[in-house]
């Protein structure tokens, strides 16, 4: 039996007390909807700023209205407090998510990182630590790996930080560190890797390569890679994220921790976008035929990122279970079925407007 495989034991036998921050978001939504397959007691805490109520729809038909029973949301801005204050009473553990997780943003707008990103993550641990919580476990980021040269990125050694989102997620790090020592909050820290899966948003000026690629190319819109495409990514599919957000509350050695969370293979941009195109391909057979257009690189944006896993999994026993491959047939699918379910009720309005 895994580690994993033991901790989802566990849980269901001694179900816990739950609080996800974010948790209307793209990972915060995943981390609800395996909690509460688990059986678990779980509070959600988010402000709607990059959340969507569509989110905790499709958790709660996923998991059906027993499980969803076993969920409280609050409607509440993590740089609040007071909400923090609230939303953390009775917890056990805290699945810390809400962040306005952005590079671009951050360069076009780094007041409202910081204030998200560090006043927000203080007010959590601080709040942690009045509700006598077990463990923080929170969300960082490759981007902290800076302008590092190493191929393969250890946590032991970063470079410096290349945007100030890279720099909120690095503060954060120093603030669990610190707090740990000097206000005794036990918390774990987990670098994120280039995560994609379902409920990704692929709208807006922010969004991610893969959904918004994917939703491109079954809209039948062009596709811009920034750059000449050979940038590289370890792409980590939702479900590994998940695995290591539940093996870092529950394993007691990773107290105080920072730990690497992707799949441990480099990808570059030009081998997804060929990868993405093949499977939307076999929903919408046009688009074989779309191609990428090249703009210049972004400012911030880090030319390749590698994880070295061995510590996640020799600590924590993660083993990720889907590789970009698995990962693709399941976002891309996920994708289409939207696509379909959207041209679907636009077609039956349109039939409802026409009747006489």
């Amino acid at each position: 039996m895994t580690r994993y495989a033991e901790v989802q034991a566990e849980l269901r036998v001694h179900p816990r007390t739950w609080l996800v921050t974010g948790v209307a978001g793209f990972i915060g939504s995943h981390l609800l909807e395996k909690l509460l397959q688990l059986e678990q007691r779980v509070i959600g805490l988010d402000n709607f700023a990059t959340g969507y109520r569509r989110n905790l729809a499709d958790v709660a038909v996923r998991v059906g209205p027993d499980s969803f029973a076993n969920f409280r949301l609050i409607e509440g801005d993590i740089r609040d407090p007071d909400t923090c204050a609230a939303a953390l009473s009775g917890v056990e553990f805290v699945l810390h998510e809400a962040a306005l997780a952005s590079v671009p943003r951050s360069m076009a707008d780094p007041a409202s990182s910081h204030s998200a990103n560090v006043d927000g993550f203080a007010n959590v641990l601080l709040a942690a630590r009045a509700a006598s919580v077990k463990r923080v476990v929170y969300a960082s980021s490759s981007s902290v790996y800076g302008d590092d040269p190493a191929d393969i990125k250890v946590e032991s050694q970063t470079g410096r930080t290349l945007s100030p989102y890279a720099l909120t997620k690095f503060v954060n790090e120093i603030y669990a560190d610190a707090f740990r020592r000097t206000h005794d909050i036990d918390s774990v820290g987990l670098r994120y890797f280039n995560v994609f899966g379902p409920r990704q948003d692929p709208n807006g000026a922010y969004a991610a390569v893969i959904p918004r690629w994917t939703e491109e190319l079954v809209t039948d819109t062009p596709c811009v890679v920034f750059g000449d495409g050979s940038a590289s990514r370890d792409f980590c599919f939702v479900d590994n994220v998940v695995q290591a957000n539940l093996l870092a509350a529950c394993t007691p050695e990773a107290s105080g921790g920072v730990f690497n969370v992707a799949f441990g293979a480099r990808t570059t941009l030009l081998e997804l976008f060929s990868a993405i195109r093949d499977r939307v391909a076999r929903i919408l057979p046009t688009a074989a035929q779309s191609n990428l257009q090249f703009a210049p690189p972004r400012p911030g944006d880090i030319l390749h990122s590698l994880a070295d896993i061995r510590r996640a999994r020799e600590v924590l026993g993660y083993q990720p279970a889907f590789d970009l491959a698995l990962g693709l047939d399941q976002t891309v699918a996920w994708y289409g079925r939207k696509a379909r379910a959207s041209a679907a009720a636009a077609s039956a309005s349109f039939a409802v407007q026409e009747a006489p």
